[in-house]
Parts: structure tokens; C-alpha cells; sequence
């Protein structure tokens, strides 16, 4: 079971959870990218219940970007886990301080309240260190949101792309999806996923 973790203010709908989403139902790989809370804990205990329900049957692994990614590599760490990270943010407590306020929602352009609370409910989730040997971090270099150095540097000890140029939102994404497959293929003694 592949669980993709999407971004801040986006969704399970958005573009590369449906990019991995149709690789996966072409090749018969369960996924599933649940629409997740803004709030931080509420989002960590629905991804808790998720693999603990999923684990009971069947290997889980997880993708994740931007937040997503933060919130998969704790997952990670805390399951033991193996985990792709797209342009993950490293330090979110730190970065979505300039997003306090209300900001839209990236679904239907909605808004959500996010506070102080917020921050400090991400600073709980940080892993020092990370488990980096079970991590596959793909960035690019031109991620006009976060600083892609920040990510190479904390999960050096794991399997890292970085890719020249791009965005946040990682351009050619559909290029990546056999590569995810087979890094989770090689993290467990199964031979599927």
C-alpha cells in the first residue's frame, strides 16, 4: 500500500497524487491519498490510524511532498517505514510562519485559519536524526518555495536526486513513478508491493 501525504493547503486530489495515483491502478498497486487536515495533529493521527490499519495485512509505504514529506519522514521514523520525499519541507514550523492568517485552500480556493497553534504542533513531529537509510528524497533545484540544500543536507545518509532546475511542485513528475515503485521493491523482502 503506497500513501501518498500531499502539501500544505492542497489535497488527494492534486496533480502528482493523481499522477501516482493512475501508475498505481495501472499496475494493480493499492494507493491512496486521503484529503488531509490543515490542523497538524489532526493530520498526523489520521496517517497514524492509516498505517496501523494497513500494516496489519500489508507492507506500507509512504510518499510525500512539501509538508507532506515532513509528516512522512516522522511516519517513517516512527514505523520504520521506507519513504520518498518530493521537495519536502524540512523545517515547517519555519517556513509557513509567513503563511499565518488565512490562506486558501489549493481544492476550491476556500480559507482556513492557520495560527501559531499550528507552528507549534509541527515542532513535535521534527526527527533528529532522521532514519535516512529508508528514504529516496527527490529535489530540484529550482523550488521557488522552499530551500532543496536544507533536505539534501538533513537525509544525506539516504538515496538522493537532485534534479537541475524545476519548481516546487517538481516538474516531470510522471518521470519518477517507476523509480518510487522500485525503491519501495528493494526495501522489502516481498516481491511486490
Amino acid at each position: 500500500m503506497i500513501i501518498y501525504i500531499h502539501g500544505f493547503g492542497s489535497h488527494g486530489m492534486g496533480a502528482k497524487a493523481n499522477i501516482l495515483r493512475r501508475y498505481c491502478q495501472e499496475r494493480d498497486i493499492r494507493f491512496i491519498a486521503p484529503s488531509l487536515s490543515t490542523i497538524p495533529d489532526l493530520a498526523i493521527t489520521t496517517l497514524e490510524e492509516l498505517i496501523e490499519a494497513f500494516r496489519a495485512t500489508e507492507n506500507v509505504y509512504l510518499v510525500g511532498s512539501s509538508l507532506g514529506g515532513y509528516y512522512a519522514l516522522y511516519l517513517s521514523h516512527k514505523y520504520h517505514i521506507p519513504c520518498v520525499l518530493i521537495n519536502p519541507a524540512i523545517h515547517p514550523y519555519r517556513t509557513l510562519e509567513k503563511a499565518l492568517e488565512y490562506v486558501p485552500s489549493f481544492y476550491d480556493q476556500s480559507v482556513y485559519e492557520w495560527n501559531g497553534s499550528h507552528l507549534d504542533m509541527l515542532r513535535k513531529y521534527d526527527v533528529n536524526p532522521p532514519c535516512g537509510e529508508k528514504t529516496l528524497l527527490l529535489v530540484q533545484t529550482g523550488d521557488e518555495v522552499l530551500d532543496y540544500t536544507e533536505a539534501v543536507e538533513k537525509l544525506s545518509d539516504g538515496k538522493v536526486v537532485i534534479e537541475e532546475g524545476g519548481n516546487h511542485g517538481f516538474e516531470g513528475f510522471e518521470n519518477y513513478c517507476e523509480s518510487i515503485v522500485k525503491f519501495f521493491s528493494s526495501e522489502t523482502s516481498n516481491v511486490g508491493i
